[in-house]
């Protein structure tokens, strides 16, 4: 499975386990500003007792064209009708594409058939590769590209679990499977000496967002603290 260190592929980690599946994550070194992120995969891995984790180095700020992989700024303040127009600087060109493509090669080293990732159509902040018709695709490519796929042997299948669920929805079944959401990070631009999040990127806006529906405060700690509506 992708794991991030994020709030949704923390969620769908314990998802993947209360299914009984037995999961192997896969995280990346992309060039990424938040690659505090990477600390929190592998705390939330080791806490879910992974056993195989791997993290692949790809540098894609050799390509750029994301606020994530560059120099430009992370869009922040904005409200929850901004963030449903269009898509922000935030999105890195092919990424759920690139990682998905890996964890695929990966799966058939593993022999496995099912990969899990925490996309979400809801609230996603416009990225493109994270709608449902996309994993279906991307599904569909899977097993016309692979041994298992053309023998017909073993379909794969891609598992996106919170495709169509709020963030509010998303945090209220991780915390029903016990998911401790201190050892997560979602923030796009991270204060780089104490780690707190900014509390004004999407990223950040919409993870306050979905913890004050559920009544209750984020655990991880904020520079600022006021999810817009």
């Amino acid at each position: 499975m992708l794991l991030s260190g994020g709030l949704d592929s923390a969620t769908v980690l314990a998802i993947a386990r209360h299914q009984g599946f037995i999961p192997c994550t896969i995280s990346f070194r992309y060039g990424q500003r938040h690659q505090r992120e990477l600390d929190a995969a592998r705390r939330i891995a080791d806490a879910a007792g992974v056993r195989d984790q791997v993290v692949l180095d790809i540098d894609l700020r050799a390509f750029g064209g994301s606020a994530l992989t560059s120099d430009l700024p992370v869009p922040k303040g904005r409200g929850t009708d901004e963030m449903s127009v269009g898509i922000p600087s935030t999105y890195v060109p092919a990424r759920n594409t690139i990682f998905l493509s890996l964890a695929l090669a990966w799966a058939e080293v593993l022999d496995s058939t099912d990969i899990f990732a925490g996309m979400n159509a809801i609230d996603y902040s416009g990225y493109p590769d994270c709608r449902p018709e996309y994993i279906a695709a991307f599904e569909r490519m899977a097993n016309l590209a692979t041994k298992a796929g053309v023998e017909g042997t073993r379909p794969l299948k891609i598992h996106t679990p919170l495709i169509a669920w709020s963030k509010a929805e998303i945090i209220r079944r991780g915390l029903s499977l016990g998911v401790d959401y201190g050892l997560t990070h979602s923030c796009y631009d991270p204060d780089l000496t104490t780690g707190a999040a900014c509390g004004e990127c999407d990223s950040c806006q919409l993870r306050l967002k979905g913890f004050a529906e559920n009544g209750i405060s984020d655990p991880v700690p904020y520079r600022v603290r006021s999810p817009r509506g």
